[in-house]
Order: structure tokens, then C-alpha cells, then sequence
């Protein structure tokens, strides 16, 4: 059984990955139960709700995308059918019909495509396809959610006779409208509505000439408002023909309810299924946002992400357009634990959270941005002591809270559990805190668990070193600047640069030197090669990254050389094929003179016809006999291929003419002034000669063999006299 603290999850800031998850849903609910996500508690569901994932996330990429899951939320509704003798208003079942559509629809999409999409039919397929809900509603509801008229027979004879006295209702307002206006009772407005009932404006002075009911009077009382007496007794009789109708559609409504009432489990497990396909849809979307996928997950303890990213420093970035880096970490049974060291802020506890964050993420069903190639297994805790820990409300300092974590990794830690944690030994005397740091290490070590730990003490760094299957990694920095290159390097420990740090930040060499004769001469020693080391391994690195730029330029420089020998090569089979072709014709040609000559000379009709047939049956013996269809076949190849070339000449009639139109544009250079001795040529001309003389408006120019009068108009200067 899986079981991940939730002080590991808050270490590893998993609760702001689900709200960047819940943002992506469509519904409240979905929302809601997005924020809610766990890890799970079985490596069976983990898998499953993996693959949920992974083919909604493929559906983005293909033709059958899953239709739309939005719906609005019917609890109040399903809370109402629990109660007997209550009944839904119209919207509800509108409501009710819409999920019900949407659940089909889904349901029947997921069938059809089961091949693509099996998970999710799996998921989907304890949901019943029902049509009667959805039939029964529409009977009774229209799509402007009104009840129908014929949604029984009593209430089509209520709709009908209420009409009818609706008409008889305008009929006599009219009539009495046009009697009161005649004899200029009323006022300009001449009529209003007054509690959704036609009334006349009469003037006041001939209100008590009217006959009717007093509605009411205008602000300033010049106008008194009366419904005609003509229309009263219809009123009444509208009113209750009004009561009626409330009475019947309640009674219809309740009729309803009563339909849908034995179906309310399958509302409840339809209302359910949308919620998790909405959160199943925003872990896909939240994955496509980020590129990321699903690894093998493997039987064997072993991890290895390869450029993995920090899904929350990824987004940030990407957003901000700031360049994020990857990191690339291995844990297996022969190197289960590894010990970053190295300076404060090069990346080591990013580093860190960025697997424990991945780890716990792809535990609840997220897909992880990771190359690939990487693979994971399934851990059965992830126990996580990150940051500075001070608990002011039990009076426990950052030492007795680490202690404390300490003794409950001591209970809980075995060969199922990933443990991270940073700045391992911190918060107590170095010699001693560094002491139990390192006992406590060799037992998870012996334990068989693997882990991750950042540490700037020696003795951990010399204990990976000794231990068989525990390792050391740093995070690269550049050596002349000392600034950090985000990048991990399992294999060797880490300098913590103390000195050169305090030296780049501007700490006196006299202050420095004094600290230096402070500690023992081994530890400077040890820490100096080990940041000559890491120096080195920086060089190493650049060196690494130069070599394979230079690599692929020359890869790509002979696949360029590649494709120019294949286009000479055609080119010359072309060349070779037409070269042969035309040796064949001139053979022929040289034949037919023969021929010719023989036939001139001798006159015999008949020789000449069998020479002739003779050569024409040798050349129809080299031809290969071609069907029908084949010729057809060749003809349009030739037809497609001179369209095509057609086309491209069109491309470059069309180019050349927006050339020549933008060279007409431009308005034309001032010509120089040419003089005796210049070296000019004819416009599109390419011998090059000197002006010998210039008489008016022509030059005579030397090219050497002869001497010609030309225009200067006609003359390009190609190099002035020096």
C-alpha cells in the first residue's frame, strides 16, 4: 500500500502543481475535485489512472477528439429526488437532459473507438446508455424551456381556451379604445400597462364617463388610468383559466420527477463520470502545456529521468521566455543513493525537488516533462526533509525538528522508499551533527532505500566515495566566473568554493589566508582538490560540447556534399542517356543516307524496301511492346511533369516580371561622366575597352584589335581613369 505524507507533498510545493491542474478544467466541480487529487494508493491504480491520462492527452493529436464533458452540476436536483412528494422545475430537467446527452454521447464515442481509447472505455463502460430520460423530457419541455401545449390534453384545451379570451380581451379594449378616443376622453398616449394589463389613459377631468376599474393615476394626476369594463369579466375569467394552467403543468412536473426518480443513481454515476473526465481532461491539457509524457514504468527498483524539468520553474519560465535546465539523474540497485554537494546556490536543491516532485506527481496520475527514453518505478513512500524547519509552536529548533523527521524516516524508511533530503547534517555543531548525519545515511544505506541528499560536509562526500552503491554528484559551475551552470554531475564530489566565493565577493586575501591557517591543513587540501577536480570536469564538459557542435557540422556538411554528388550523378545519367539517344539517331540517319545513295545510283525500288524493312524490324527488336494502359499511365506522367514544369517557369516568368516592374519602379542611377581614358563596355556587352576620343555626343573606344564609334548613351563605366 502507497502512502506519501502530506508534509512531503507540501516540501515538494505539489499543491501549487494542483492548482495549475484545477485551472484547466471546465466545471466548479471539476475544479474542486482537481485540488483534491492524491497520490494513489496502489501501483495498479497508478497505472491505470496513467493511461487515463496518457489517451485523452493523444487525443489532442489525432481526428477522433473526445467530444466536449462541460455540464452544470445537479445536486440540488439529485437532493430533491431523495425526498418523496417534491418536485423539479423546468431548468432542472433541462439540466437533467443535458448531462444525460453528454454522458451518451460519450459513452457511444468511447465504443466506437475502444481500439484507440482503451482505458477510457474501460472507465466508461459501467455507465448505461439510456435515451428514455432525455425522450421523456424533450416530450415535455421544448428547447426554450417552456412547458409544451400538448404535454397533456387538459392543459392543449386550457392553452387553446386561453387564447381565445386573450382575443375577445384585445377585441373589447379595442373596441372601447377607439369608442373613448373618438369622444376625446383620452389622453395623447391613449393607452398603458399597468400589472401586465392593457389599461386606458383617460383624462382626469373624464374619469367618472368611463366605465371600468381605476388602476392607478399619472404623478401629476392629469391622467387616470381604467380598465374598461367591456374587458373585466374576461379578465376574470383569463385568471382563472391561469390558476388552471399552474395547476396542470405542477401536476405535469411532479408526473416527471416521478418518470426520473428511479434514475437517479445513473444521474449520480453520470455526474461523477464528467467530473473525472473533466480532471482527466485538464491533467491532459496541464501535460500538453508542458511536453510532457508518460515513462516506462518498470517492475525493478529503477529510475532514470533523463532531461527532467521542474514542471513549476518550466511554466514560470516559459512564460517569462527565460531558458529553464534539465536535469538528468539514475537510481538502481548498484547506485541507490546519491550526495550533491557543492556551493549554495547552484541548482542542488532544485535538483532535488524536481525528482520528488516528479516522482509524486506520476504517483497521482500526472504525466511527467522528461525525455522519452526515461523510465520509473513505483515507490511505496517518499519521505522529504527540505527547507529550514523551525517550528515556533512546539518550541523545536531547525536541529530537534530534523532530529525528529530523523527517528520517523528511521521507522518508516525500507527498500520501497525514495528519501530526500537537503542540506543533510545542518542545524548543530559540524563535527558532531556531521557524525550522526553520516550514521544515519549508512542506515538507510543498509536498509536498501534509495535517495538523494545535498550536503556541504566532507564526511558524507568521503562516505559516497567509500560505499559501493552510493555515489557523489555536483553541480557545475564556470571555474573563472564561479557562477552556476545548472547541471548535474553524478561520479564526483563537489568544492564548496568557500574561499573562492568570499574572494570573488571582494573579502580581503590577508582575512582569507588567516581563516585558511584556521582549520586543518588536510580539510583545505581536501576541498581544494576537490574543486580542482570539479574545474577540471567543467573544462572537460566545454571541451565535450565543442567536439560534438564540430561533429555535427561536419555531419551535416557531408550530407550536403551527399546530396550534390547524387543531383551531378543524375545529372550525368541524363547527360549519358541523351548523349546515347542521339548517337542512335545519327546511326540511323547515316543508314538512311546509305540507302539513299545506293537507291540514287542503282534505281531499285525493291532493295530499298527490304533494307529499309530490315532496319525498321532491328529497332522495333530493341523496343519493348507496351500495353494500352501502361501508354496511358506514360502519358500522363509526361503530362503531370510538364505541368509541373510549367508551373515552376510560371513561378519564374513571375519573378522576373515583379523584378523588371520593381526595377522600372526605382527611379534610374545618375550616369557617371565618362572622359577620355576610361575603361567602358557596351550596356549587356562583356568586352572591355578605353575612350580614346569624345566628340559631342559619341566616343571612339580602343579594344585593342579595333577602334568603333559608339553613343555615350550606350556606354558602362566599368574603371574611371587614375
Amino acid at each position: 500500500m502507497i502512502n506519501i505524507h502530506k508534509k512531503t507533498l507540501e516540501d515538494l510545493e505539489y499543491y501549487t502543481v494542483l492548482e495549475q491542474v484545477s485551472e484547466h478544467c471546465i466545471t466548479p466541480l471539476g475544479n474542486k475535485q482537481a485540488l483534491q487529487i492524491t497520490p494513489l494508493k496502489t501501483k495498479e491504480h497508478v497505472i491505470h489512472s496513467l493511461a487515463l491520462t496518457n489517451e485523452y492527452l493523444s487525443s489532442f493529436y489525432n481526428e477522433n477528439r473526445i467530444p466536449n464533458h462541460g455540464f452544470e452540476d445537479i445536486n440540488k436536483e439529485l437532493k430533491l429526488l431523495n425526498i418523496e412528494n417534491t418536485y423539479l422545475d423546468v431548468y432542472s430537467f433541462k439540466k437533467i437532459a443535458s448531462i444525460s446527452l453528454t454522458t451518451n454521447e460519450i459513452v457511444v464515442f468511447l465504443e466506437k473507438f475502444k481500439e484507440y481509447y482503451s482505458e477510457l472505455h474501460i472507465f466508461s463502460s459501467h455507465i448505461e446508455v439510456t435515451k428514455v430520460i432525455i425522450e421523456k423530457i424533450d416530450s415535455i419541455v421544448d428547447r426554450f424551456g417552456e412547458i409544451k401545449n400538448n404535454a397533456s390534453d387538459l392543459l392543449y384545451t386550457l392553452r387553446q381556451s386561453l387564447n381565445i379570451v386573450k382575443g375577445k380581451i384585445n377585441q373589447s379594449f379595442t373596441s372601447a379604445l377607439n369608442q373613448y378616443s373618438s369622444q376625446d376622453y383620452l389622453d395623447d398616449i391613449r393607452e398603458t400597462v399597468i400589472e401586465n394589463k392593457r389599461v386606458l389613459a383617460v383624462k382626469a377631468m373624464y374619469r367618472r364617463k368611463v366605465r371600468g376599474s381605476i388602476m392607478g393615476s399619472s404623478k401629476t394626476g392629469s391622467i387616470v388610468y381604467i380598465e374598461p369594463e367591456t374587458t373585466l369579466q374576461h379578465t376574470r375569467e383569463l385568471n382563472n383559466l391561469e390558476y388552471e394552467e399552474k395547476e396542470e403543468i405542477t401536476r405535469i412536473l411532479k408526473e416527471l420527477t416521478n418518470f426520473v426518480r428511479p434514475f437517479k443513481t445513473l444521474l449520480n454515476d453520470s455526474q461523477a463520470f464528467l467530473i473525472n473526465m473533466d480532471v482527466i481532461a485538464a491533467k491532459a491539457k496541464y501535460a500538453r502545456s508542458m511536453e510532457a509524457i508518460l515513462p516506462e514504468i518498470t517492475e525493478e527498483r529503477h529510475l532514470f529521468l533523463r532531461d527532467a524539468y521542474h514542471p513549476l520553474l518550466y511554466l514560470t519560465n516559459l512564460s517569462e521566455k527565460k531558458e529553464t535546465f534539465p536535469q538528468t539523474i539514475k537510481l538502481e540497485q548498484d547506485s541507490r543513493i546519491i550526495v550533491i554537494s557543492g556551493p549554495n546556490a547552484g541548482g542542488k536543491s532544485i535538483t532535488l525537488k524536481t525528482i520528488g516532485l516528479l516522482q509524486v506527481m506520476l504517483q497521482s496520475g500526472l504525466l511527467i516533462p522528461v525525455h522519452e527514453r526515461s523510465k520509473v518505478c513505483i515507490f511505496d513512500r517518499v519521505l522529504s526533509d527540505i527547507g529550514d524547519n523551525q517550528s515556533i509552536e512546539n518550541h523545536l529548533s531547525t536541529y530537534s525538528y530534523r532530529l525528529k523527521q530523523m527517528n520517523y524516516f528511521l521507522r518508516k524508511c525500507n527498500e520501497n522508499t525514495l528519501f530526500l533530503i537537503d542540506e543533510f547534517g545542518t542545524g548543530s555543531d559540524p563535527e558532531l551533527g556531521g557524525a550522526l548525519a553520516e550514521t544515519f545515511l549508512e542506515e538507510f544505506y543498509h536498509r536498501e532505500a534509495f535517495g538523494i541528499i545535498t550536503t556541504h560536509y566532507s564526511n558524507l562526500k568521503i562516505l559516497a566515495t567509500e560505499l559501493p552503491y552510493m555515489e557523489n554528484a555536483n553541480m557545475l559551475f564556470n571555474e573563472r566566473t564561479l557562477e552556476p551552470m545548472f547541471k548535474l554531475v553524478v561520479g564526483q564530489a563537489g568544492s564548496s568554493f568557500t574561499f573562492e566565493v568570499a574572494q570573488k565577493n571582494g573579502i580581503p586575501y590577508s582575512l582569507i589566508n588567516r581563516a585558511k591557517k584556521k582549520i586543518e591543513r588536510s580539510k583545505v587540501r581536501f576541498d581544494a582538490t576537490i574543486a580542482k577536480l570539479q574545474k577540471e570536469r567543467s573544462r572537460l564538459e566545454k571541451t565535450g560540447q565543442s567536439l560534438k557542435q564540430n561533429e555535427k557540422k561536419k555531419s551535416e556538411e557531408a550530407d550536403k556534399l551527399e546530396e550534390i554528388n547524387a543531383k551531378v550523378q543524375k545529372k550525368l545519367e541524363s547527360y549519358q542517356e541523351l548523349y546515347d539517344s542521339n548517337q542512335r539517331l545519327i546511326y540511323l540517319g547515316q543508314k538512311v543516307d546509305d540507302l539513299a545513295e545506293k537507291y540514287f545510283n542503282n534505281k531499285q525500288k525493291r532493295t530499298l524496301m527490304s533494307e529499309l524493312f530490315k532496319m525498321v524490324q532491328i529497332e522495333n527488336s530493341k523496343r519493348k511492346r507496351v500495353s494500352a494502359k501502361q501508354k496511358k499511365v506514360e502519358k500522363a506522367k509526361e503530362k503531370q511533369v510538364k505541368k509541373e514544369v510549367e508551373k515552376k517557369v510560371e513561378v519564374i516568368r513571375e519573378k522576373k516580371k515583379k523584378e523588371k516592374e520593381l526595377k522600372a519602379k526605382q527611379p534610374p542611377k545618375p550616369k557617371p561622366v565618362l572622359k577620355i581614358g576610361d575603361r567602358v563596355r557596351l550596356e549587356d556587352g562583356r568586352a572591355i575597352g578605353t575612350i580614346d576620343k569624345i566628340e559631342k555626343t559619341k566616343a571612339v573606344v580602343n579594344y585593342g584589335m579595333f577602334t568603333t564609334n559608339v553613343s555615350l548613351n550606350q556606354l558602362e563605366l566599368v574603371e574611371a581613369k587614375k
